[in-house]
């Protein structure tokens, strides 16, 4: 029998479209791999300051520190998922970048070096989104708007 006749089964939303990966994707991937890093570093940086330093409450400060850790699961498994061209991945990495905006608002409304951080973390919370939703990166990632049939 040929590939034709009995087509290899293939897992719901991991096909790979054909052709090379399209820059945006990239794009859009390595930004979310960055927000996954600064919530890694983030994290083990309170943790650290919790554990060896004077916090006001050691256990905020612990549990602050794990939870951007696994927190940062999400934009990290999401820059894998749009690296490998997986579909599903669109969805975490607009949900993080959603996300992202309020905290750079927060940001930006403080009265110290937080406001640099908050210009950042918003420009790339909204780049990624644009990259995110393009035409382009859709049809990489083998994702069908409603209605369209194949």
């Amino acid at each position: 029998m040929s590939s034709q006749q009995n087509p290899a089964p293939e897992t719901a939303g991991t096909a790979t479209p054909e052709g090379p990966r399209p820059r945006r994707l990239t794009y859009a991937a390595v930004l979310a791999a960055l927000e996954g890093a600064a919530l890694v570093a983030g994290g083990l940086w309170v943790l650290v300051r919790g554990v060896t330093g004077e916090p006001d409450d050691r256990q905020q400060a612990v549990t602050l520190g794990i939870t951007l850790i696994v927190l940062a699961l999400l934009p990290l498994l999401a820059a894998r998922g749009l690296l490998l061209r997986r579909g599903w991945s669109r969805g975490p990495a607009v949900i993080t970048q959603l996300m992202a905006l309020p905290v750079a608002y927060s940001l930006l409304q403080a009265d110290s070096m937080a406001i640099p951080a908050g210009i950042v973390l918003a420009a790339i919370a909204i780049a990624t989104l644009v990259l995110l939703v393009n035409g382009e990166t859709t049809r990489a990632l083998g994702i069908k708007g409603p209605g369209r049939a194949e």
